[in-house]
């Protein structure tokens, strides 16, 4: 099985802007988990993380994107990101099948900086780098 993409939804509420992902991988979520919620594994389809301390609260700082803290972490399903002025990304991850998981990605932000294609680009480089 490889993966796929088969949601990306764009709301807007005022300024702020919601995009939401539902990706599907072949892989469990146990190794998924590390191409979200590590520095290795977010700069390989992502952005470099310059800073990335691994529990709720720890300090954050996403190169091409901001910096923050971890709002939400959950081992292995959720890790959430808050940073000044990039708003909210959140991982989600959920067993999808026997061998499979679901990641469903929600970024918050204001202002037009991030786009559904990119996004769309950054997660077909996540299916290649972990498929």
């Amino acid at each position: 099985m490889r993966g796929s993409i088969e949601q990306g939804i764009s709301q807007t509420h005022g300024n702020t802007h919601i995009l939401h992902f539902l990706v599907r991988l072949p892989l469990p979520m146990e190794q998924v988990w590390p191409s979200v919620a590590t520095a290795e594994g977010l700069a390989t389809w992502f952005t470099p993380a310059d800073v990335l301390e691994p529990h709720l609260g720890g300090a954050v700082s996403l190169r091409d994107t901001g910096s923050g803290q971890i709002t939400a972490w959950d081992v292995d399903r959720v890790a959430e990101y808050t940073l000044e002025g990039g708003g909210r990304i959140r991982f989600h991850l959920e067993r999808d099948g026997e061998q499979g998981s679901a990641l469903r990605f929600t970024h918050e932000f204001e202002g037009e900086r991030e786009t559904e294609r990119a996004w769309r680009s950054r997660f077909e480089r996540l299916i290649e780098e972990v498929g």
